[in-house]
């Protein structure tokens, strides 16, 4: 395949290239997805350093401005999925994935706020415990090279049930749901990573690595959410 002309079999899925051009599109693929995490540190350790950070992260945990935050992230999430997924500009990928990773940064910043200021470890804590579960469903996935898109259902459909629990809770007010979600989540999110992964082949073209890279790093990121914020209830913090 021509470095000159990436595009030059994006009707061709990963899985039906020779092996050479998959191996190079896996690996372009993982090195987007660490870039993404490389940006979406410094971008947080950035924010957190900001003197406003304290009232902004306090505003956002709002009921209402953080249902608002939910919704617009959502938004966001889509329009650079979108773009990310674009055939026809490269340029409008990497916005796409660069759009993504900023939203994530400002949506975790009221809990990564908390838990640099009251919880210290926390946050390597779960990124150490976040990369070891990440690794070793990867390795899972590329090993035993099974077919896990029977999970898209059940992950799909528990993710509806898992947000129709976080509005509840937010708009009635309930306690006590925080660990049941948190927990839920990360084997969701764990379902996710496995599915995406085995799924990778299967479902981009040659050419679409960044797309491919925003999907994996969509839920390595919520996987990292939510072992945070559980390490944050178990220490009392929350």
């Amino acid at each position: 395949m021509s470095e000159a002309n990436p595009y030059a079999m994006r009707n061709v899925l990963a899985e039906q290239a020779d092996q050479l051009t998959r191996a190079e599109f896996v690996r372009k693929t993982y090195m987007h997805v660490a870039g993404a995490i490389f940006a979406f540190g410094v971008l947080e350790a950035i924010l957190l350093q900001l003197p406003f950070t304290r009232d902004l992260a306090a505003n956002m945990t709002g009921r209402w401005t953080w249902l608002l935050l939910i919704g617009l992230f959502m938004g966001v999430s889509y329009i650079a999925d979108r773009w990310a997924n674009n055939t026809h500009s490269v340029g409008m990928q990497y916005a796409g994935l660069g759009l993504f990773v900023a939203a994530e940064a400002i949506i975790f910043l009221p809990l990564l706020y908390i838990a640099s200021e009251f919880a210290p470890g926390v946050i390597s804590q779960a990124g150490i415990l976040t990369f070891f579960l990440v690794s070793g469903l990867t390795l899972v996935a590329f090993t035993t090279r099974k077919d896990f898109s029977f999970l898209k259902g059940a992950i799909q459909t528990g993710f509806f049930i898992i947000m129709g629990l976080i509005v509840v809770s937010l708009l009635l007010d309930i306690q006590g749901l925080g660990l049941l979600i948190a927990v839920a989540v990360i084997v969701l999110a764990a379902g996710s990573i496995l599915y995406k992964t085995s799924d990778i082949l299967r479902t981009y073209p040659i050419g679409s690595h960044v797309a491919a890279s925003l999907s994996l790093f969509a839920s390595i990121a919520l996987l990292f959410y939510y072992v945070v914020y559980l390490l944050l209830s178990l220490s009392g913090e929350d």
